[in-house]
This record gives structure tokens, sequence and C-alpha cells, in this order.
């Protein structure tokens, strides 16, 4: 893969916001952005409410919507002003207009394929290994993609995400483990999660293909519901895998003061909760959020279903 280093993405930031209006003008107002923090178990969660992301938010991602808009992830249909860095011969390293972020990426496939995590995970990993001061994540695409027509990936500084330290805080159960990595149910914490530890990206791969192996497949999707973050920190990789059972919860189709326009992803469960409404800011409550996230995560026994069949 192309040689790239968070040295080179300083250099792209300072050189994109110099001239493209609209991503400087995002970026500087997460400055003024309103945070509000909440604990449920061990896990710290964080609520931002980011009126730029209402575009990713309510996103249309049915296949009538996708058809009749243009792609705006393929090169052709990016603003003139968007320059990007070649990673290998596959991928571009842009940075996203529309942050939530201090740091912001968007990382698109060079060919307009379908978001399907299949035989990437290994790219995730080199990615994340080039780019170690940031974490990189994976939407899948009934969560959170708003181009579940394109593969990409996203980065967002270290540090910024409270899953980087609530898995410290976790009861961590090892189910599996080889000679360079293993995997571990989380709990104890918001909602139920997946972490592999890998010395190596081969190690790596095999874990997650035991555990990706083992997600059911909706009717009519081409892969399991998920978001996966992957950071590289003490020279191994932490892929923290969340296993997914709905697109958006109840609350987003709900009419009036029940409607709270939140659309979890990857970001939503690494920690920092989306609020591109100011009143769902307000008014959102520890309760809420605790609802969200038993609506769209796998429970208990769900969880343990998957920790038999991987065990099998």
């Amino acid at each position: 893969m192309g040689r790239v280093n968070s040295a080179d993405i300083a250099t792209l930031f300072e050189s994109q916001l110099a001239i493209w209006d609209t991503a400087r003008n995002n970026f500087e107002a997460l400055s003024g952005v309103k945070v509000k923090e909440m604990k449920i178990g061990n896990s710290t969660m964080k609520v931002q409410f980011n009126p730029a992301r209402i575009t990713s938010s309510a996103a249309k991602v049915d296949p009538k919507s996708l058809k009749e808009r243009k792609c705006f992830l393929c090169a052709a249909n990016r603003p003139a002003v968007q320059e990007g860095i070649a990673w290998g011969e596959n991928y571009t390293i842009l940075i996203n207009p529309f942050p939530i972020f201090p740091k912001h990426l968007t990382i698109p496939c060079n060919s307009h394929v379908d978001q399907l995590i299949k035989n990437r995970i290994g790219d995730m990993m080199e990615l994340a290994k080039d780019l170690d001061d940031y974490t990189l994540f994976y939407n899948g695409p009934k969560c959170g993609a708003s181009a579940p027509d394109h593969m990409h990936f996203q980065a967002g500084n270290k540090g910024f995400l409270s899953c980087e330290s609530d898995i410290d805080k976790a009861i961590k159960k090892e189910i599996i483990s080889n000679e360079g990595a293993r995997l571990s149910h989380l709990g104890g914490l918001s909602h139920n999660m997946f972490l592999i530890e890998s010395k190596t990206i081969n190690d790596g791969e095999t874990l997650f293909n035991k555990l990706y192996d083992t997600l059911e497949i909706p009717a009519g999707e081409p892969e399991p519901m998920l978001n996966i973050l992957c950071w590289y920190v003490s020279d191994k990789w932490n892929i923290l895998v969340v296993p997914r059972k709905k697109h958006r919860p109840s609350c987003y189709f709900a009419e009036g003061d029940d409607n709270i326009l939140l659309s979890p992803a990857s970001v939503d469960m690494g920690g920092v909760f989306i609020t591109p409404v100011e009143k769902d800011f307000n008014k959102i409550k520890v309760s809420d959020i605790q609802t969200i996230l038993d609506e769209v995560c796998l429970n208990r026994e769900e969880t343990q279903a998957i920790i038999n069949r991987i065990l099998k």
C-alpha cells in the first residue's frame, strides 16, 4: 500500500482549508458546537449538537434515492476544489467537509463499488497503522453509511471517541485466540461489542472473518449489519466490532415531541452521539440514549448466540 503518514495529512488539511470555504467554515464551526456528557454503565457518552451533519443524518439511502443522485464520493462528482492523497492503487484520502472530529477524513475506494467490508479489513488495518494519529471507522450500508453504494472508510483524530479508553473499563471475556490475536466480548458498557486485539494483520483478519461469518445477514442484504472502529497503538491493532439489528431507532420516525433525528453510526457506537437539530440536543436524556442503543444493538441473548456459534 502507499505509505502515507499523519504529517502528509496535516499538509492536506492546511492546503485544503486555505482554498475550500465550505470545509474551512465547517471545521471552524466545530469550536462552537455544544457538547454534553453522560454515563451509561462504564461508558462515557457524549452528545454533540452539530447542524452541519444534517445531510448525513437525514440521508435517503433507499435504492431509488441512491439511483437518482450523483455519487458524491466518485472523483467525477466531487467539488473541483477537493483534492486528495492517493493511498495505494485503490483508495484516496480526502478531508471530510462536514466534520464531526477536529480532523475528519473520508477515504473512498477509487472504484464505484458497494459499501462492503468483506475482504477489506486488512486495508482498514493498514490504513490505521499509516494514519497512527487517527481512529478508522466503517459504517455498514444499513448502519449509518450515507453512501452505501460506494465503498469508503472514515477516520477521525485519536482521543475524540470515548470507546478508545472505555474498552479498558469493560468486562473483557476472551472467546478465542490465535498466535498473534485474541477476540473478546466486552460487557459492562452501554452496548454489546466485540474486540479484536492483534499484533499482525493476518491474525487480525483471521479472527475478524471468524466473527463476521457467524453474524446473520438480513434477508435481501449483502452483509451483516455492523459498525467497525480500528486504531493502532502500542504495536497492536484494536478492532472494535458492533453488530447491529436495526438501522434507525423508532424515535427517528416518531412525530412531534417524540421525534429525535438521530441515525446511529460508528461515531455514535464509539461514544459520541450526533444531533443535527438543537431541540434534540437540549432534550435528549440518558434514558433516550439507552433506548436507542437497545433498539439498534444486540441484546445479551443475541450476543451470546454469536459467541456460541464462534465456539462450535
